[in-house]
């Protein structure tokens, strides 16, 4: 169940920032779909901690181009579905090279993977796809307040959900 759950949010992201006009708190600009793209980090921990480093890069290939169909379907221009492609694939790739590597309990782990991998994502996104360096839907000086407003909300879902994972081990642990 936790590959198609991922594959669900990753499409479900693409449609929930279609659908709905991304969210203001003062100059933080949030897509809504972020909130989603803050879960797929967690996700794709859980396919990794289940199936592996292998199965998670057939995964995460199958997810990309998925991701791309689907935001290419919704209207978006190429130059949108290359920056999300390109963000996906270098912030997949690093969360799962540092959840990894991470000798440290799996809620850290999450943690830690997803923090990177929301602010490499965040970046490389806004700045390919929404600066006037591409697309050009925002001005230079509101590209820091777009990354730094989605990153704020990735981290927060990564922190819930270390903390859900914590609850859950722990209890597993404490059981045993």
């Amino acid at each position: 169940m936790r590959i198609p759950l991922y594959l669900l949010a990753i499409v479900a992201a693409n449609v929930v920032t279609a659908s709905f006009a991304p969210l203001t708190f003062g100059a933080f600009i949030v897509p809504m779909g972020t909130f989603l793209i803050g879960a797929t980090f967690i996700l794709r921990d859980l396919v990794q901690n289940k199936f592996g480093r292998s199965k998670t890069y057939l995964t995460i290939a199958a997810a990309l181009i998925l991701s791309a169909v689907v935001s290419y379907l919704l209207g978006d221009t190429l130059l949108i579905v290359l920056a999300s492609a390109i963000s996906f694939a270098v912030s997949e790739t690093t969360d799962t090279e540092i959840y990894t590597r991470l000798n440290l309990p799996m809620s850290w782990r999450v943690f830690y993977s997803g923090l990177v991998g929301g602010i490499l994502d965040s970046a490389i996104f806004v700045v390919i796809g929404l600066s006037p360096f591409g697309a050009g839907f925002l001005p230079w000086e509101a590209v820091p307040a777009a990354i730094l407003g989605q990153v704020i909300v990735k981290t927060v879902i990564q922190a819930i959900g270390a903390g859900i994972l914590s609850g859950v081990t722990g209890k597993k642990q404490l059981s045993a």
